[in-house]
């Protein structure tokens, strides 16, 4: 068991050794990530691929819709100094509220939460928040958290089997749910709000009104059916709505000073 222990810590070591700590765009939070920029990249680009099949029938089928998420997304990407990224700005027609950037720059709007916008200053909020994600590397933040996690429960459930097996089981379960309840979930909400303040930023540089960013949300929050106003979040990925809209109101006071 002893020998067991010995290479695990190895592994462990040779893992953290090949991390990289970051500083995000913006913010200047320190992330840990165990992906490279240029792996990251690969993946969102077969990430992309895969999405334009999928959705054939209905990529870039509203004209109006796609020439005006092509002239938002041009004027952010122009302020986002990202030189890697190879930018690219698609809609995808179904009532779907929602709207992602993957890595390197590959973004699709859903005409379902751009029929929400009222004005090309609220459809700047939904695309800057998405193009802040991956400017900030959230997805690959995500993914090394989770082999983290996944690492140092390798090891624990290792020693809990050898000491009391009895108990493995329950072990692996707690740890499961501590997890993803006090690292995980947080984590997300985190990421959200630090994409909402980037996202403001890119608004601010490319010449957006900020002020329309809290009106958005509010429409946000009633076309989801107010799913997101519980005054907790402790169980959710999304930070609540009331805390979000909050958030960024605080956000544009300090930007406009």
């Amino acid at each position: 068991m002893k020998i067991k222990y010995l290479i695990l810590t190895i592994i462990v070591a040779s893992f953290f050794t090949a991390c990289g700590f970051s500083k995000v765009q913006y913010t200047d939070r320190t992330q840990l990530i165990t992906m490279s920029p240029s792996k990251e990249m690969a993946m969102g680009l077969n990430a992309s691929e895969g999405i334009k099949k999928e959705n054939k029938s209905t990529l870039d089928k509203d004209k109006a819709l796609l020439k005006r998420v092509q002239t938002i997304g041009k004027k952010i990407a122009r302020v986002a100094n990202q030189p890697s990224f190879k930018w690219e700005f698609h809609t995808i027609s179904k009532n779907v509220l929602n709207a992602f950037c993957l890595p390197g720059g590959k973004v699709y709007v859903y005409t379902g939460i751009a029929k929400v916008t009222a004005n090309d200053d609220q459809l700047a909020t939904v695309m800057s928040h998405e193009i802040a994600h991956a400017i900030a590397r959230h997805g690959a933040e995500r993914v090394s958290m989770g082999q983290i996690t996944g690492m140092g429960q390798q090891f624990l459930s290792m020693v809990v089997k050898s000491k009391a097996p009895q108990y493995e089981s329950a072990f692996n379960t707690a740890y499961n749910y501590g997890s993803n309840l006090g690292l995980m979930l947080p984590y997300s909400r985190k990421h959200e709000m630090e994409a909402d303040k980037i996202g403001l930023i890119l608004m601010t540089k490319s010449g957006y009104d900020t002020r329309e960013s809290a009106k958005f949300w509010i429409k946000m929050k009633k076309a989801s059916g107010g799913k997101g106003k519980s005054k907790s979040d402790f169980f959710s990925t999304h930070p609540s709505d009331d805390k979000r809209i909050a958030q960024i109101n605080e956000y544009n006071a300090k930007l406009k000073k």
